[in-house]
């Protein structure tokens, strides 16, 4: 019997995010009969590091300092020549551009390029560094028509949009409602994600809806800044900031809402976990976003800085109960039937199994 093809995940690091999660999942359900999955980081952080043992996946920290350096991309290189992997699939943009210059240097068999974010064809130098990839995955069909306007062809690059589990992401299996209207935003805080304009957003709302309350759940370098600016508004004491963490459903079953301000944006995990515990969509037009959220049906869709557009949609849904329950139901249906997590990892073991020979 063949052995199982060695898979490596090269991840920046394994702090809570979307990126980790999805590989989290799509490592623990792989046929381990046809692929072993590894998980490589190149920097420190360790959130999701119980869970993917638990998941029998193998851990390995090129390095494990606070930020990459030159030492770090050393090291890397010479990991990649001494184990020699068959498959590389770097996730997130700086394990795509190093990953992919160093895996085809080390003579890998096979090199994927990920595009899941909106600013990844600019962050990951895709003009340059695309054709190091032997294959591409994107997560949204615009991600995909970009890069086959860089030159890719249409057999270089397959769309595989993200999963999600529905059964782990699912209504309160009690049936208890949301006790207080809450507009819940999910996401790491960093300029992509634009939580500035979702404040101002809030603001207006709030002048509509009083007894309405943002909840924005999360970490990054600029959570301060959005802490500072969230204290010097007049629903300040109506605004909640919350860590990060492995199991969010508490935050998801008591929203109201799923509010998602980014500019740019791939195909976010939180908009497919939140439809499938039922919540309308509030959102930018951005990225996948549309290709997911139906618009009128599912969620309302604004610009991205359009704090006036994206405040009046909250202000819609928040003053229309029966419109939400609709809405969430909706949302729901379409988690189920198009979005399944099952879905998402065939499609890759299908396409890992072909380029992979």
């Amino acid at each position: 019997m063949a052995q199982p093809k060695r898979l490596v995940l090269l991840l920046q690091d394994l702090l809570f995010g979307g990126t980790q999660r999805h590989a989290l999942e799509l490592a623990r359900r792989i046929d381990r009969t046809r692929f072993a999955p590894e998980f490589w980081m190149m920097s420190a952080g360790r959130d999701f590091e119980a869970q993917a043992r638990e998941a029998d996946i193998t851990l390995a920290w090129v390095d494990d300092k606070r930020s990459i350096s030159a030492g770090t991309i050393l090291k890397l290189h010479q990991h990649l020549k001494r184990e020699q992997p068959d498959i590389l699939m770097p996730l997130t943009a700086v394990p795509n551009i190093w990953g992919r210059v160093l895996g085809r240097l080390s003579g890998l068999p096979l090199v994927l390029g990920t595009c899941r974010g909106g600013g990844n064809i600019t962050r990951q130098h895709e003009r340059f560094l695309a054709r190091f990839a032997h294959h591409h995955i994107t997560n949204t069909q615009a991600l995909k028509n970009a890069l086959l306007a860089l030159g890719r062809s249409d057999e270089q690059v397959t769309v595989i949009q993200n999963g999600v589990d529905t059964d782990f992401f699912s209504p309160d299996p009690d049936g208890f409602a949301p006790v207080r209207k809450v507009v819940l935003c999910v996401a790491r805080f960093v300029e992509d994600k634009d939580h500035l304009t979702l404040l101002q957003a809030f603001d207006k709302a709030w002048k509509a809806v009083p007894e309405a309350e943002l909840w924005l759940v999360g970490d990054g370098p600029l959570k301060g800044r959005v802490e500072h600016a969230a204290r010097k508004l007049g629903c300040a004491r109506n605004i909640r900031v919350y860590p990060g963490g492995p199991d969010l459903r508490p935050f998801y079953r008591q929203a109201t809402i799923l509010a998602l301000s980014s500019l740019r944006e791939g195909l976010p995990n939180v908009v497919l976990e939140g439809m499938a515990t039922g919540l309308p969509i509030a959102a930018t037009n951005v990225g996948g976003i549309p290709e997911v959220v139906e618009q009128g049906r599912t969620g309302l869709l604004s610009p991205a800085r359009d704090a006036d557009a994206l405040g009046a949609n909250l202000a819609a849904l928040l003053s229309d109960e029966e419109r939400r329950a609709s809405m969430g139901s909706q949302a729901r249906a379409a988690a189920l039937e198009t979005y399944s997590m099952e879905a998402m990892v065939r499609r890759h073991e299908e396409l890992l199994t072909r380029l992979a020979g």
